[in-house]
This record gives C-alpha cells, sequence and structure tokens, in this order.
C-alpha cells in the first residue's frame, strides 16, 4: 500500500473544499459524523473492526488514498506504532482540515462511557490528563464537597435511618449495621458500613455476588437496596476520608482478582477513591455477569479519564432521581 500523500493533490482538493465549507462549526457536528476513519498498526484491523460493529456509523480503517480532508474525523489508535510516513499523514491530515484525535478520546465523547476493549498501557501514563489525579486543587475541592454533603445528608437522614434500624430488627435477627472489608484506593482494605438487607446467615457458604431476585434479601432490605438507603451509613465512611460521595463502587478483593483476569486494566478503578454513587449506577442497570462488570468498568474508567465537579453534580442529581422514584437495584 502506497502511505505517501500527494500534498500538492491534496492541497489543491482542499482549497476548493474551503469554499463550500473546510471545518467543522461545533464538536456536536464532529460526534454526529456518519463515517470516521481510523488509522491503526496493520495487526489491530481486524480487532477495531469487530468492536465497531454494532456502532451506529461506519469505520474506515487505514485507507491512505483520501486527499479531501475538509469535515473528516481522522482518528489514530497506538499511532506511536505507526510508520513515519504514516504518521506524516495524520499531520498533513490536520493541516488540511481534519479533525484529528485519539480514537478512545472520541469515543468516550461519542459515546458516553470509555471502550475498555481499546485501552492500551498508554492510555494511563499520562497523568495530567486525569485531572482527578494530578490536580491537587480538584481533589481538595471534592474533598471539602464530601465532608459537606456528607455531614448534611447524615443529619437529614438521621431520621430515615432510625426507621429503618427499627425495621430491620423487627423482621430478622442479627446486627442492624452490615461490615464488610472492601478495597478501596490504592488497593487500601477499609470496612464499607451499610444497613443490613440480607439475612444475617446469607454467607455462611462464601462470598457470592448478589443477584437481582437473591433469595437471601428480606423484605425490608428488597426495599432499602432500592431505593438506595442500604447506603445511607457510609456517610461514616466518607467522613472518615475512605470513601468519596462520588466514586467508583468499592468492590471485594475476592471478586477483584477474578474479575481483572478477564477485564484489562480492572484496577484502575483503584487510583480514586470508591463512592457511594457513581455514574456506572446511574447510567447501567443492576447486573452481576462478567459482561456487566465490564459495561460498569467502561463507565468507571469514562469517570475517572473525565471527572469535573459538573460531572459529580449530574451522577448525584441523577442518584437523587433514583431514590426518589425507585429506580435502584
Amino acid at each position: 500500500m502506497n502511505y505517501k500523500l500527494n500534498k500538492a493533490v491534496a492541497t489543491e482538493t482542499y482549497t476548493k473544499a474551503r469554499k463550500v465549507e473546510s471545518r467543522f462549526k461545533s464538536q456536536s457536528q464532529v460526534l454526529k459524523q456518519r463515517t470516521i476513519y481510523v488509522y491503526c498498526p496493520a495487526e489491530h484491523e481486524e480487532d477495531i473492526a469487530d468492536i465497531v460493529a454494532d456502532y451506529s456509523f461506519d469505520i474506515v480503517i487505514n485507507d491512505y488514498t483520501l486527499i479531501d480532508f475538509s469535515c473528516k474525523v481522522i482518528c489514530h489508535y497506538e499511532s506511536a506504532r505507526l510508520t513515519k510516513t504514516q504518521r506524516q499523514f495524520l499531520v498533513n491530515a490536520t493541516e488540511l482540515g481534519a479533525w484529528v484525535e485519539p480514537f478512545v478520546s472520541y469515543l468516550d465523547a461519542r459515546l458516553g462511557y470509555t471502550e475498555v476493549r481499546l485501552l492500551h498501557s498508554g492510555y494511563f501514563l499520562h497523568q495530567k490528563a486525569f485531572s482527578i489525579l494530578s490536580t491537587k486543587r480538584t481533589q481538595l475541592a471534592k474533598r471539602f464537597i464530601d465532608i459537606i454533603s456528607a455531614t448534611i445528608l447524615g443529619l437529614v437522614a438521621l431520621p430515615l435511618g432510625l426507621l429503618t434500624a427499627i425495621a430491620i430488627k423487627i423482621e430478622s435477627p442479627g446486627p442492624v449495621f452490615y461490615r464488610q472489608i472492601r478495597t478501596g484506593q490504592y488497593n487500601d482494605e477499609f470496612k464499607v458500613i451499610k444497613f443490613r438487607s440480607m439475612r444475617n446467615d446469607a454467607e455462611n457458604t462464601g462470598a457470592q455476588w448478589a443477584s437481582k431476585n437473591d433469595a437471601r434479601v428480606t423484605a425490608v432490605g428488597k426495599f432499602i437496596r432500592k431505593t438506595r438507603i442500604d447506603e445511607l451509613p457510609q456517610v461514616i465512611n466518607i467522613l472518615r476520608g475512605e470513601m468519596s460521595i462520588v466514586g467508583p463502587r468499592p468492590e471485594r478483593e475476592v471478586f477483584i482478582s477474578s474479575l481483572e483476569k478477564e477485564i484489562a486494566y480492572y484496577r484502575f478503578r483503584h487510583a480514586v477513591k470508591p463512592g457511594v454513587t457513581g455514574l456506572a449506577q446511574v447510567s447501567y442497570p443492576y447486573g452481576a455477569s462478567i459482561e456487566d462488570a465490564v459495561w460498569k468498568h467502561k463507565y468507571d474508567i469514562f469517570y475517572i479519564k473525565h471527572h469535573s465537579l459538573l460531572l459529580d453534580f449530574k451522577i448525584l442529581m441523577k442518584t437523587i432521581k433514583v431514590v426518589l422514584f425507585g429506580m435502584g437495584r
């Protein structure tokens, strides 16, 4: 395949195209394009084709014959492994009016989640691209909001918490609270606190994933899980600094060890504090399979990459909707 771009022809074509429309007027236009051009090492062509097969837009892979770049979206994947001439093709495309960016970043913006099957080590090795990891001001602001929110939530929800405790005690023997070791930020373990929603002997046979219609869940438990009331005691974890209001849900090490064998970079979710609620919880229905874990991972990685206080606020508003209208688990 000839990778050399006839720049003179391309420039002439572009000059003519500019008379009509040479560049996108907004990012929304970029995200609505019917055809996307992707450039990657040859060995990844089939994998990318399989991943994008069900997308609502078309993908053209490694078409180096393209000379009209006006209003074209051109994405690259593992561009460091392309030849010098292939990389120059992408540079020329940028010069001649194309919208050029990494494929994973483009999909983030278009899909609203991260396509984790396309992740590679280079994605995680630019810490400055993750403001929640690299910007101290962001971290301090998030911690301040956590403390204020947890204090207010604790005071407002205290009467509801007392009623919940009484209901749990009346229905089934055992403690009101359930403490379980979970893995948090930097893989440090802590005890998460919840209102008990299952029978006291729920895990006598060992750790199990909770399922949608789990027989171990009590009648009170079904209600408090559906409305997320069972999570209220986690304000204590927040005040202790073990959790945040918003973040990936904390998981048990026994499940993490299993999932990371199936899901690449699964532990990266522990780069941040786990949350009482998160983007995955308000974006994806309840599920307890490997496929469900993959989907939740897509939202967790997206959250870490694109964290902002505005995104936290949106997630909290969606969580309130879940609590008020019983749209939870």
